[in-house]
């Protein structure tokens, strides 16, 4: 498809309702001229009010749980039944694009609407989820809807602070919520029959294959470490270069290790995002320089074999230069592979909108990691620019959102035909 304007498109094209509804979302802010929207904010509470409106609008019952997902329902068969779920996440980084998260919460609505102006007969419940926290902006901790839903929320994540020291706790108090009550969000076992997501790729592939779209094998897993370097300082003009202590040198050495391990390596990818020297002064060497180090791969024994070789280079780049060694594992997060049955229905939904199925994993992480131990997952990526994200750049056109949007809508009328009621969960 083209990139058809929004004004251009066919009558009965989804894009341009869901383009009015990211600008409507957008507009909700706790920043002028930028879009921050973080957990259990009076701006989070607006857009969830917003969205609970084209829920009920679209023929769904909807309410907001003891988390503060947005849920909306078309029952099946069966009241309170098991459901397929459609989800994203409501939640911004600060200063964000209006695309990452609500595209797919927004989607989702827009293709259950198109299933009942078609009058289809369930054989389930289906969901649309906007999951309440997923990026961790406001408290550091990720995945607080989608792992509240699935039982799996730690309860020492209600003792954690924002940057003004409110934990998590009270701020669900003020905004209404019981905080003793959250375990209610929970669902049991059996009532997720499957999630699927609709997502901005965040990154380059699908541009560069000149595909709107692409099917995501699997969500990599991450491991994030905090490495401290400590050597000795000195004074910058006194001690000779041979026999240095400098951890800001044996630092240097352990980034470049960083690199060099990752880059031949398809799938693998190393960051280290923040470096910090103590006591740093332009006349001293550094004795003491702490960094990051976020690993990511789809493939679990990949990341494993990964840090193994890391951390072994990081200890004899250590011992080389009389460098003492301290790394903590800050995080990590299993890979959560695609199900192979559901990956296939939206493989079908995108050869019927005629592209070919170009495959790639998602490095970033997403709600479907919560929901994979509970059930099978699925994800459909579409084009951005330049696969920028979590910037005001973001964005992905109406013709690619179309394109996305008539492929989950594809996918979901195959799932309603052949029904999913008793499917095994493929692991």
């Amino acid at each position: 498809m083209s990139d058809i304007p929004v004004k251009d498109m066919p009558q009965d094209a989804l894009a341009p309702r869901i383009v009015a509804r990211l600008d409507a979302l957008a507009a909700i802010s706790a920043e002028a001229g930028a879009i921050t929207r973080v957990y259990l904010s009076p701006e989070q509470a607006r857009a969830s009010a917003l969205v609970l409106g084209w829920m009920r609008e679209a023929g769904m019952s909807a309410r907001i749980d003891a988390v503060g997902n947005v849920i909306g329902r078309i029952e099946g068969p069966v009241p309170g039944g098991p459901a397929l779920m459609i989800g994203s996440h409501l939640d911004t980084v600060r200063d964000a694009g209006r695309f990452d998260g609500p595209l797919g919460v927004v989607t989702g609505i827009a293709c259950v609407a198109a299933l009942m102006r078609e009058g289809v007969t369930l054989p389930f419940a289906i969901e649309v989820v906007g999951f309440a926290d997923e990026e961790g902006t406001r408290f550091a901790t990720t995945l607080i809807g989608s792992q509240a839903l699935t039982g799996a929320l730690a309860p020492d994540v209600l003792d954690r602070t924002d940057a003004d020291e409110i934990t998590v706790r009270e701020a669900l108090h003020a905004a209404g919520f019981d905080p003793a009550a959250i375990g209610r969000a929970a669902r049991p076992a059996g009532a997720i029959l499957a999630y699927l997501e609709l997502h901005i790729e965040q990154g380059p592939a699908l541009e560069r294959a000149g595909l709107p779209v692409g099917l995501v094998t699997a969500i990599s897993g991450a491991t994030r470490l905090a490495v401290t370097l400590t050597g000795e300082a000195g004074h910058a003009g006194t001690v000779a270069m041979a026999g240095r202590r400098d951890a800001l040198a044996g630092a240097a050495a352990c980034i470049l290790a960083v690199e060099a391990r990752c880059t031949p390596e398809p799938g693998l990818v190393g960051t280290v995002g923040t470096i910090q020297v103590a006591s740093g002064a332009v006349n001293v060497i550094p004795g003491r320089v702490g960094f990051s180090l976020d690993l990511r791969a789809p493939e679990d024994r990949q990341r494993r074999i990964a840090l193994a070789d890391l951390a072994v280079t990081f200890s004899e780049i250590a011992e080389a230069r009389g460098l003492t060694l301290e790394r903590v594992v800050t995080h990590d997060a299993a890979s959560a592979p695609c199900d192979p049955a559901l990956m296939a229905r939206l493989a079908e939904g995108i050869v019927a909108e005629g592209y070919p199925v170009f495959r790639l994993p998602s490095g970033a992480g997403h709600d479907g990691m919560a929901i994979a131990p509970v059930a099978p997952i699925a994800m459909l990526f579409v084009r951005c620019r330049g696969g920028v994200s979590h910037h005001p750049d973001e964005f992905a056109s109406a013709a690619d959102i179309e394109a996305g949007a008539q492929v989950l809508l594809a996918t979901l009328r195959r799932l309603v035909a052949d029904g999913l009621s008793g499917r095994p969960h493929a692991t």
